[in-house]
C-alpha cells in the first residue's frame, strides 16, 4: 500500500479552442495544461477535474486517448504520465428544499459512463457548455442518479458563505436537503479545517476532503490530501472514502483556516473585522456583512445541540486523520515566481519541495530565512493574520528563526 497525494476539485476555465467553461477560471486552464501542471510541476498522483460533463472537454479527452497520450485505467480514471485524472462534475442545486443555492461535486469512473451522466445533465440544465451550472431536479434525485451510475457524491466547499450547504443551502441540517446514506464524502473548503467542522455530529459519518478548487494553474494543490491505497484509480479512490480494506485519507493538507477568503466575519463593503453584536460597520457605517465560516460554525452548532436536545460530544482526534495546516509556497513572503522556478529546476515539483527536500539542501538555492520558512510551513508553524470578505489572509511572519 502507498501514499498518493490527491486534489480532487480543478477547474477547467476554456477548452482546446477557447470556449469558456468556468467563466472566472483562467484561459490557461485548458485540460491538457491541468495535466501538465499537475503531473510535472505540482507532483500529483490525482488529480479530479470537474468539469468534465462539458461536451467539448469529453471531445478533447476521446482525442487525447485516440492520440495515446491518455490511457483507460482498468480500475477507472484516465491516466497521463505521472497523475490519474478522475472525471468530476461540479453541480448547482436550488430546489424547492433549499434556502440558497449550493454546489455538489459528482465522480465517476469512465469515459463513457461521464457521457451518460452528461447526456442526463443536458436534459435539466440550460448550457451544458459551462461549469457549475443549476440543475433543474431535486438534490436527492441528482444523488440516486450519481449512485445508479456508480459514481461518487460530495457536497463541496460546504462551508462557504455563498453557493454552499451549510452556507446557505440548510437552517440546521444537510438532511433537509440530501440522503447522508448518499454522501460519499465532505469537502471542507478553504475557511474551515478537521477540528472546525467535526463541531457538528452530523458529519462525524463523513470522510473529510481537502481539495484546491483551483481556477488557476498555480492554485492547484493549495489543499490535497494524502491517500493510502494500492494503485490511483477509482475503484481505489472509493474504497479510501468509505475507510474500507486499509484504504484511506492519510492526512489532509490544507491552509490554515484563517488564510481563506471567508474565515471570518466582514463588512461587505470595507471587509472590516465585524462582531455579531454590530448592526453596522464601525469603520464606513455600512449595514451589510459577509458571515464567516467561524462564526456560522457555531451558529449551526449551537441550533443543532437545540434541536438535538444535548450538547455534541467532541469527537476523539484519532478517529481522523491529520489535518496539517500547510501554506503554499507562493504563500511565503520573499518567495517569488523566480525563486520558485529555481527550486523546482532543482528538486523537481512542488510536492517534493513542500515535503522532503531537507533544509540543508534548500540552502544552496534560497536563503536561509526562505528555507526555514518552507520548514515552518511544512510543520504548519507559520503565523498568520485571519482573512474574510472574499479576502485571503496572509502569512505575518515567520516564528522565531532557528541558526543551526
Amino acid at each position: 500500500m502507498k501514499q498518493f497525494f490527491v486534489d480532487l476539485h480543478i477547474h477547467i476555465g476554456r477548452t482546446k479552442t477557447g470556449r469558456p467553461v468556468k467563466i472566472t477560471g483562467a484561459k490557461s486552464l485548458t485540460i491538457e495544461n491541468i495535466l501538465y501542471e499537475a503531473s510535472f510541476i505540482k507532483g500529483m498522483d490525482m488529480i479530479g477535474v470537474i468539469d468534465c460533463h462539458v461536451p467539448e472537454v469529453l471531445q478533447e479527452l476521446k482525442v487525447l486517448i485516440e492520440e495515446e497520450k491518455v490511457v483507460e485505467e482498468e480500475g477507472g480514471g484516465l491516466r497521463f504520465s505521472n497523475v490519474t485524472l478522475i472525471l468530476g462534475s461540479e453541480i448547482e442545486v436550488y430546489d424547492e428544499t433549499c434556502h440558497g443555492p449550493i454546489h455538489v461535486l459528482a465522480f465517476f469512473p469512465t469515459l463513457a459512463i461521464m457521457e451518460t451522466f452528461s447526456g442526463w445533465l443536458q436534459e435539466r440544465m440550460k448550457n451544458i457548455t459551462l461549469s457549475t451550472q443549476r440543475i433543474y431536479e431535486t438534490g436527492r434525485n441528482l444523488q440516486e442518479k450519481v449512485k445508479q451510475l456508480g459514481g461518487l457524491f460530495i457536497p463541496a466547499h460546504v462551508f462557504t458563505p455563498f453557493k454552499s450547504l451549510y452556507g446557505v443551502g440548510v437552517n440546521v441540517s444537510l438532511t433537509e436537503i440530501l440522503d447522508p446514506k448518499l454522501i460519499d464524502a465532505v469537502e471542507l473548503g478553504l475557511s474551515s479545517n478537521t477540528e472546525m467542522a467535526d463541531q457538528l455530529m452530523e458529519l462525524h459519518q463523513f470522510t473529510f476532503l481537502s481539495n484546491s478548487d483551483a481556477h488557476s494553474l498555480g492554485k492547484i494543490a493549495r489543499e490535497y490530501q494524502a491517500i493510502r491505497m494500492d494503485r490511483p484509480t477509482f475503484s481505489e479512490l472509493k474504497l479510501a472514502l468509505a475507510n474500507k480494506q486499509d484504504r484511506k485519507i492519510f492526512a489532509n493538507y490544507g491552509l490554515d483556516p484563517r488564510l481563506g477568503k471567508y474565515h471570518r466575519t466582514t463588512c461587505a463593503k470595507c471587509l472590516t473585522r465585524l462582531e455579531d453584536n454590530w448592526e453596522c460597520c464601525p469603520a464606513c457605517g455600512h449595514k451589510g456583512m459577509t458571515k464567516g465560516v467561524y462564526e456560522r460554525l457555531l451558529e449551526l452548532k449551537m441550533a443543532q445541540e437545540k434541536e438535538q436536545g444535548h450538547l455534541v460530544e467532541k469527537i476523539k482526534i484519532e478517529e481522523r486523520p491529520p489535518y496539517i495546516h500547510q501554506v503554499p509556497l507562493d504563500f511565503i513572503p520573499k518567495l517569488g515566481p523566480k525563486t520558485l522556478e529555481k527550486l523546482r529546476d532543482h528538486f523537481g515539483t512542488e510536492m517534493n519541495i513542500i515535503h522532503f527536500v531537507p533544509k540543508e539542501e534548500l540552502q544552496k538555492i534560497v536563503s536561509s530565512c526562505i528555507a526555514e520558512m518552507i520548514l515552518q510551513a511544512r510543520k504548519g508553524e507559520l503565523s498568520v493574520t485571519a482573512g474574510g470578505g472574499g479576502r485571503y489572509g496572509k502569512v505575518s511572519k515567520a516564528l522565531e528563526l532557528n541558526n543551526d
